[in-house]
C-alpha cells in the first residue's frame, strides 16, 4: 500500500455497507452524463468527471454520499450518473428508483467479465431475475494507486 499522503481527489473506499447487501432507492438524483468508450474502455472518463464535478459544485448540489454509477450500455460509451444532494434545474439529471443486490470486487479491471458472471450467480442463487447492472467504480486510478487497492462495487437491478 502505498504511504504517499498527498492529496487525493478521491476519499478511500469503505466497502463494508456495500458488500453483500440489498439497497432500496427511491428517486434518488444524479447528475446524467455520457463517456466515450472503444469496446467498453473509457475515454474520456476524467473530463467528464471534471465537467460534471464543476457543474454539481456550481449548482450547491454535492451529496455527502460519494457515488459514481456507471451504465456499460454500448461497446462505445456509457451512462454515468454522478450522486447529487439536490435538482439542478437545466442540467441533465436522472432518478434511480429500484431494488438492488450490491457486491464489492477487488482487483484489476481485466476481471471484469468474470466478476459479472459472480454477480449473475449471486443474483440467480437469491432466487431473483436480473434486470440490469450498474458499475460503481469507487476510486479513480491516480487513488488506486494510493490506496493500493481497486474497489469496484456492482449493483445489479432486480
Amino acid at each position: 500500500m502505498s504511504t504517499d499522503t498527498s492529496e487525493e481527489c478521491c476519499p478511500k473506499f469503505q466497502p463494508e455497507p456495500w458488500e453483500d447487501k440489498e439497497i432500496t432507492w427511491e428517486n434518488k438524483l444524479f447528475l446524467k452524463d455520457r463517456v466515450l468508450s472503444v469496446f467498453h474502455i473509457p475515454i474520456n472518463f476524467g473530463a467528464v468527471m471534471k465537467r460534471s464535478m464543476a457543474a454539481i459544485e456550481a449548482a450547491g448540489a454535492v451529496s455527502d454520499e460519494v457515488i459514481v454509477l456507471s451504465d456499460e450500455n454500448s461497446l462505445w460509451g456509457s451512462d454515468v450518473y454522478i450522486a447529487i444532494s439536490k435538482d439542478m434545474p437545466g442540467a441533465n439529471t436522472a432518478s434511480i428508483s429500484g431494488t438492488f443486490f450490491s457486491k464489492v470486487f477487488e482487483g484489476p479491471y481485466g476481471s471484469m467479465r468474470k466478476w459479472i458472471e459472480e454477480m449473475k450467480s449471486y443474483v440467480t442463487g437469491k432466487g431473483q431475475a436480473l434486470k440490469g447492472l450498474y458499475f460503481f467504480y469507487t476510486t479513480c486510478p491516480k487513488c488506486v494507486k494510493k490506496y493500493g487497492k481497486n474497489y469496484v462495487v456492482i449493483l445489479a437491478r432486480i
